[in-house]
């Protein structure tokens, strides 16, 4: 044979069912325009210059193994709707006097001829939309940049190469196949069908007895570390559970519509639900992988909204003041008033050298541990660790502060008053669990509350964001502390292992630019660099940190994120939009003699769009629904996560998910009524 024979061959195959390759070249070339736009970010030149641009590198780093895991598995799974369309075909080929390596041939040009053409389209539309997509990014970093055109060769070589593997993995998945069939199963594939699978209620009922298990895990996990712990495996269920009821709980389904008689004998229910009960396996496989990637959608889009619309909220919960410095000493007789002043002064001279003023300043004392509310008392992180094993018996420890009635006064503007042995409760995270009016702490500190304030404005928080932070106010400060003080010495043989923290806040507003805010921070950090090395006593470490100078980082971690779920998200719908295309393709035309022969005994075309009709309603709308529902027992778990990042605005999230599910609703429905027409003609085709 002529060397040009193949090609030929494979091309005219290919022109020949444009309808099946036409949807499928165009969501390759997306599926590469996607890696190759993320992976050409993630080496950005211009992103690494701009502050915050390296953490959203990173984030876009890993992204684009996620689609290109995504491509792979989807890939395979369309390539299988492509091939028992064509199986007849190569049964043909075969039965004509092509051997299987002949027909290897005409597989390979086609896969090639579908890997060339993507690749150059993909990248040509990745390299244009690339600049686009970096403007955006450093848009959201406040950078700035040019409007020249970059061609990341590293990306470039990477994601010809990722590619050719995938398209490699399918062609070498097709000709096992392929070799494996005899001609004549290669004639009837197309018109087999796949058998409903057996057990169908008992897999039916694990299904929901799996689903019931992931939305229980969603709804009652409280800890935001915990939830964190059990997310994926909650996500591993969901899935789960969602292919058992759409495989064998469909099935099921249309057994029990079939029993109901004056349902079933419609001609408009008749032909679409006993062709659904043939087939249902697959078409239930098509179902729930349309419901997993559409809650997908729905989950990344609302969270990464909801992330990068709140950044300026998170940032104020974790700096709460522009500028702020913290000298932690080994006790509290380090925290004397010509130490304060000194430091105090460091701070005043930083300002006039920066030509800064300060405002709304807050100064404060205060004594810091972890621990957790057992009943009525503290218990310290110490005391939470068997010594035999090392290990903690509490998962997570929530953040305590000890500090001088005065500091609730000037911070809420109250003007309250203890006597001695009485405190005031404030709970940031969470709610006061302690039932009694008795406060201890290791059991020792003995305190009356005389009054607990729950939802209280953080001042300062010293680690996660997602922990329950306790504010314990005393009028007795000093006292308290060296009892505290007291304890370490008792727990410990040296001061450099302390339990509790004792520490000097300062924190401030300034007037002046995000530069000059962060100049003013590099020169306080010199200056208290100078101090540790001087090894003032007592004096354990020194931090000072400034919103602007985070502010970067904020944006570069919840910009990368929502960058990424928007990119993810295009991604999953390309799926979504291809599987209910193909669906409605293979379905049309696996239907299309049945409509024949019920047409030719008195059915109209009325009545096979009123079957169509009966089709989207018992079944393809299923999964938007579940989806929905999905999304629906998620929400305590995604707003649990996005307190890790610092995010408390669960009304916040319930408005964001609930108009993503809305906007996604009506591009379901659009993207259906289009394919459902594509259904609509082939199975009419032959009856005019």
């Amino acid at each position: 044979m002529r060397k040009s024979f193949y090609p030929k061959m494979a091309w005219s195959g290919i022109s020949h069912n444009r309808k099946l390759y036409i949807p499928y070249f165009f969501t390759c070339i997306a599926m590469v325009m996607m890696f190759y736009i993320i992976d050409a970010l993630s080496v950005s030149s211009v992103l690494v210059r701009i502050r915050g641009g390296e953490t959203m590198q990173g984030m876009l780093n890993l992204g684009k193994w996620i689609i290109g895991l995504f491509t792979l598995i989807f890939l395979f799974y369309t390539n299988s709707f492509l091939n028992k369309r064509r199986s007849r075909e190569y049964g043909l080929y075969n039965v004509l006097g092509m051997d299987k390596r002949n027909l290897a041939h005409i597989h390979f040009w086609e896969t090639a001829i579908i890997a060339g053409i993507s690749l150059a389209a993909g990248l040509i539309f990745g390299i244009v939309f690339s600049k686009l997509a970096e403007l955006w990014m450093v848009n959201i970093l406040n950078g700035q940049t040019d409007f020249k055109l970059r061609i990341e060769g590293s990306a470039i070589r990477e994601t010809i190469l990722v590619f050719l593997v995938i398209f490699i993995l399918i062609l070498l998945s097709a000709l096992r196949k392929m070799t494996m069939a005899s001609p004549m199963e290669l004639l009837r594939s197309e018109h087999t069908g796949e058998k409903p699978p057996k057990g169908n209620w008992l897999l039916a009922l694990v299904g929901v007895v799996v689903l019931a298990i992931a939305y229980g895990l969603a709804v009652t996990i409280e800890d935001p570390v915990v939830a964190l712990a059990w997310f994926f495996a909650a996500v591993i269920l969901v899935i789960v559970a969602t292919y058992m009821l759409f495989i064998a709980g469909s099935v099921t389904l249309c057994r029990i519509l079939q029993k109901n008689k004056g349902f079933y004998y419609r001609k408009q229910h008749f032909i679409s639900i006993a062709s659904m009960s043939y087939r249902m396996k697959r078409n239930g496989a098509g179902l729930a992988s349309i419901c997993v990637l559409s809650t997908m959608v729905l989950v990344m889009l609302s969270s990464t909204i909801c992330l990068y619309a709140g950044v300026e909220s998170i940032m104020r919960e974790r700096y709460p003041r522009d500028l702020s410095y913290e000298v932690h000493v080994s006790a509290p007789k380090y925290l004397n008033e010509e130490s304060e002043a000194n430091w105090r002064q460091l701070m005043e001279e930083t300002f006039q050298e920066s030509h800064l003023t300060a405002s709304d300043v807050l100064e404060y004392t205060s004594a810091f541990f972890y621990g957790k509310l057992e009943g009525h008392n503290f218990r310290m992180k110490d005391e939470l660790i068997d010594m035999e094993t090392n290990e903690s018996t509490a998962f997570n420890v929530d953040e305590v502060y000890v500090a001088p009635l005065s500091v609730y006064n000037r911070v809420t503007g109250e003007k309250e008053t203890l006597n001695a042995g009485e405190a005031l409760v404030a709970v940031y995270g969470g709610s006061y669990e302690n039932n009694t009016d008795i406060l201890s702490i290791h059991n020792d500190i003995q305190l009356n509350v005389k009054k607990v304030i729950s939802n209280f404005k953080a001042i300062h928080m010293d680690g996660s964001v997602s922990t329950k932070v306790y504010y314990i106010f005393v009028p007795d400060f000093d006292e308290v502390a060296e009892k505290l003080a007291q304890y370490n010495m008792a727990q410990y043989t040296t001061e450099n292992m302390e339990n509790v923290y004792f520490k000097c806040y300062y924190g401030c507003n300034l007037d002046g630019s995000d530069d000059a805010q962060m100049a003013a921070e590099g020169i306080l950090n010199n200056k208290f660099a100078a101090l540790n090395a001087s090894q003032q006593e007592g004096i354990d470490y020194v931090r000072c940190e400034s919103y602007a100078f985070n502010k970067e980082s904020f944006y570069g971690t919840f910009g990368g994120l929502l960058v990424l779920g928007i990119l993810l998200g295009i991604v999953f719908v390309f799926a979504a939009i291809l599987i209910m295309y193909y669906k409605q393709v293979t379905e049309g035309y696996e239907d299309q003699s049945g409509f024949v022969v019920m047409q030719k005994v008195g059915m109209t075309k009325k009545d096979i769009r009123q079957s169509i009709n009966s089709q989207i309603l018992i079944v393809f709308f299923a999964p938007l629904l579940l989806a929905g529902l999905h999304l629906l027992f998620a929400f305590p778990m995604i707003s649990k996560l996005l307190l890790l990042f610092g995010l408390n605005r669960t009304q916040f999230l319930a408005m964001v998910a609930l108009g993503c599910y809305l906007m996604f609703a009506v591009f379901y429905i659009i993207v259906y009524k289009m394919t459902s027409g594509v259904y609509y003609r082939i199975v009419s085709v032959n009856n005019k």
